[in-house]
């Protein structure tokens, strides 16, 4: 097909556009400028313009500033289809990490309360906080050592979600306010198939490898006061930020669901088609189904009840920090939920589209949303102000709070970016870069990590992720989001 770049022109401000071309359907955008559109090299462009073509599309196929290659779809990629007139849903859209998302607490202790937090406690046995996190908070690959359910607590979170959670005594319901769609995606339990539950029976309240983690923070800079006060942050505040998502239970459902689909469809005559839906893609990776059809709608089931496990693993993170906090200060230290987000996700959603209403199916894959502040989706208390959109960075730099419009919906379908982004593949990175001088080097910045294996450190170094302050700046400059906090890490729990 050549190099897309080939066909990128500027489109306003921090923006670029591929025109509709070969099989395309819509026109392909993204988010950045010619200094910083060339950076990658790899398929994310090819795989955008793919998806410009599935069928039903409608808008523009959105790449975010922190868009790179990912599963069929591109990870910062957002994709919309008309559900009412022939649009599909694809597993590859929403990723294998269903609801792999993001939460920010605010937590009731200063900087200056650090030394307390980075220096152990008297007495035998004692430790400092980041390894008593650890050693309560599994991480890995294994998805083993966590909350352990019983067969009817994990139907309960399946089917409701964080409150299933609450209901257990996994988190609190005062936090479901602060959650997106209130950490509830109407769930079914006997739509996910025995063996991913029983993946998903001892891997609650663990946080896997990569580029999941938990860190915490410190609010280092308020950007916008308003927004800051309405979210309830304050400068000088230690917060933490879990990034984490449905785990093995998850993985399963999306690859169960991605060898049914794929199998629908045959080679020919450069496309992929499928004779008994009478549709084609450009892309195996893009296997999908109309949004009505049976397996359409058997995997938008059970992707919702995934996202529903993730939703309580995020809580259950949150309540061993709880916990964690409490027996190493001598006392309860207050834990408030600023927000909580998916950005591996589809969600049926009515938008205008070139001036005509739309029941979407927005498939958000490493992108999050940002609702305006008067959207009915959002807890009275973002009214005029926006909906919480959180950006980790890489675990040397800062992470962001940015926020929707203070009311309306952005061009993207009320989406933005959802972090730093991947400069390197994490083959190039474990190339390139040295593990253990990437400890030492964030040792000498202050920031402690306490990760499983060293070896990993160099896929999630800073220099294999792009420039934060770079897609925040592009972020906001098209309208997407705006800057609100940034927070500085301090602690760095990986897998």
């Amino acid at each position: 097909m050549g190099d897309w770049r080939d066909y990128l022109k500027p489109d306003g401000d921090s923006l670029m556009r591929i025109k509709k071309r070969r099989g395309m359907l819509v026109d392909a955008v993204i988010v950045s400028d010619s200094e910083h559109v060339g950076k990658s090299n790899d398929r994310s462009l090819e795989q955008l313009t793919n998806a410009a073509s599935l069928p039903g599309v409608v808008g523009e196929a959105w790449g975010m500033a922190d868009f790179h290659q990912g599963y069929g779809f591109p990870i910062g990629g957002v994709v919309a289809t008309d559900i009412e007139n022939g649009g599909v849903i694809s597993p590859g859209g929403v990723g294998f990490d269903i609801n792999c998302g993001v939460r920010l607490c605010s937590i009731d202790l200063g900087l200056e309360d650090l030394v307390h937090l980075t220096r152990k406690k008297s007495g035998s046995g004692s430790k400092e906080f980041g390894n008593r996190l650890k050693g309560r908070i599994p991480a890995g690959e294994s998805g083993k050592g966590g909350f352990e359910l019983s067969p009817h607590e994990l139907d309960d979170i399946l089917s409701e979600g964080a409150k299933g959670a609450a209901e257990i005594g996994i988190g609190h319901d005062d936090d479901l306010s602060r959650m997106e769609m209130k950490g509830n995606l109407d769930g079914d339990a006997s739509s996910i198939s025995e063996i991913a539950k029983r993946r998903g029976l001892s891997a609650l309240g663990s946080i896997g490898r990569g580029n999941h983690f938990l860190e915490i923070q410190v609010v280092d800079e308020i950007i916008d006061e308003g927004a800051a006060r309405a979210f309830g942050l304050e400068e000088g505040r230690l917060t933490a930020m879990i990034h984490t998502g449905s785990r093995g239970l998850g993985y399963q459902v999306c690859s169960e669901h991605v060898k049914e689909l794929e199998g629908r469809y045959r080679h020919h005559g450069g496309v992929w088609e499928s004779e008994d839906w009478g549709i084609s893609i450009s892309d195996p990776q893009l296997a999908s189904a109309p949004f009505f059809s049976r397996e359409g709608e058997s995997y938008f089931e059970a992707m919702r009840s995934a996202g529903n496990y993730a939703f309580a693993n995020r809580n259950c993170v949150t309540q061993s920090l709880r916990g964690a906090l409490k027996a190493h200060m001598g006392t309860e230290v207050d834990v408030d939920v600023i927000y909580d987000v998916c950005h591996n996700i589809a969600r049926v959603e009515e938008h205008v589209v070139h001036g005509s209403n739309c029941n979407c199916c927005v498939h958000r894959k490493g992108a999050t949303r940002s609702f305006g502040g008067d959207s009915d989706e959002l807890s009275e208390e973002f009214g005029g102000v926006g909906q919480p959109v959180l950006v980790p960075g890489d675990m040397g730099t800062s992470s962001f709070v940015m926020s929707g419009p203070k009311k309306g919906t952005n061009q993207a379908f009320g989406s933005s970016c959802h972090g730093a982004g991947r400069a390197m593949s994490r083959t190039q990175a474990r190339e390139e870069i040295d593990g253990a001088k990437v400890k030492r080097e964030l040792r000498e910045k202050g920031i402690a990590i306490y990760e499983t294996h060293e070896k990993y450190l160099s896929e999630e170094a800073p220099d294999a992720y792009k420039d934060i302050d770079d897609v925040i700046r592009l972020t906001d400059r098209a309208g997407l989001a705006r800057p609100v906090a940034r927070l500085r890490p301090l602690i760095v729990i990986k897998g």
